[in-house]
């Protein structure tokens, strides 16, 4: 599952080489993004999860899969491993905060924190601000987040653009930040319940970026956690560093003894 400001592409440059593993690869685009009708109910995570969990079932069946979620669809894989842990063989979540689990406070520019997860997260002005300044505002946001720049050329910046052209799509992107308080009240809520992923969790971060902090903020969740920093990647780990992405994923989702099915 991709994250914002991007779609299933994200994934192209390692969807081949799981397929090549032997894994039926589901790369769908999150709700009200890219090809995907919007959710009229909003983006609270465990709906997201509700509507991916549907399209895979219809497309590989019911069985336990393997979830792989980066930034705002990391939240969303954690969200169907949390609602429905007999559903995930394994959980894969790659360069992201997590509601409830420490995104609160990444989010807390008093202390430090991001600016953006506030100006995103209000209603109408941001998509209002960003509109017709497509192309300068994405140039900037994977030129900040990037390790590696080079993984982002001009074409590429601008396919992605075109997905988030335009104040209704910019708008249904920003609806997934919008439901972040909400998300993590669910986890806290989860958590107080004694709540704990019963499968093997890799939290994958870009050695550039959040690096270890992925697993920091998944251990109170994660009883069976592996923390894997890929070395010379930013936020986008798997357009970044590809081959060393795969190359310590595969082993991980390999492990026969989740007895999973190979999707």
């Amino acid at each position: 599952m991709h994250g914002w400001p991007q779609t299933s592409r994200a994934w192209r440059r390692v969807a081949p080489a799981l397929a090549a593993a032997g894994y039926t690869v589901v790369a769908p685009d999150l709700p009200g993004l890219g090809g995907s009708d919007p959710l009229p109910a909003g983006y609270g995570k465990d709906a997201v999860a509700g509507a991916l969990r549907t399209l895979v079932h219809d497309l590989v069946g019911a069985g336990p899969v393997r979830v792989v979620g980066h930034d705002i669809g990391g939240m969303v894989a954690f969200a169907w491993a949390r609602t429905h842990p007999d559903e995930v063989a394994r959980l894969v979540v790659v360069d992201t905060g997590l509601p409830g689990l420490g995104l609160e406070r990444a989010m807390d520019v008093a202390r430090g924190g991001r600016w953006h997860h506030g100006f995103f997260m209000t209603p109408d002005v941001p998509a209002m601000l960003v509109a017709g300044t497509e192309d300068e505002f994405f140039t900037w946001w994977f030129g900040r987040l990037a390790g590696d720049r080079d993984a982002f050329p001009p074409a590429e910046v601008a396919a992605t653009t075109a997905a988030y052209r335009g104040r209704a799509a910019l708008d249904r992107g920003f609806g997934h930040y919008r439901a972040l308080l909400d998300d993590g009240r669910a986890t806290a809520a989860w958590l107080d319940g004694g709540g704990r992923l019963p499968m093997p969790v890799a939290a994958v971060g870009g050695g550039l970026s959040l690096g270890e902090r992925v697993a920091q903020d998944l251990a109170p969740a994660a009883p069976d956690l592996r923390a894997i920093v890929v070395d010379g990647a930013g936020h986008f780990v798997a357009e970044e560093q590809p081959d060393s992405f795969v190359e310590q994923l595969v082993p991980f989702l390999a492990d026969r003894a989740a007895g999973a099915t190979r999707p």
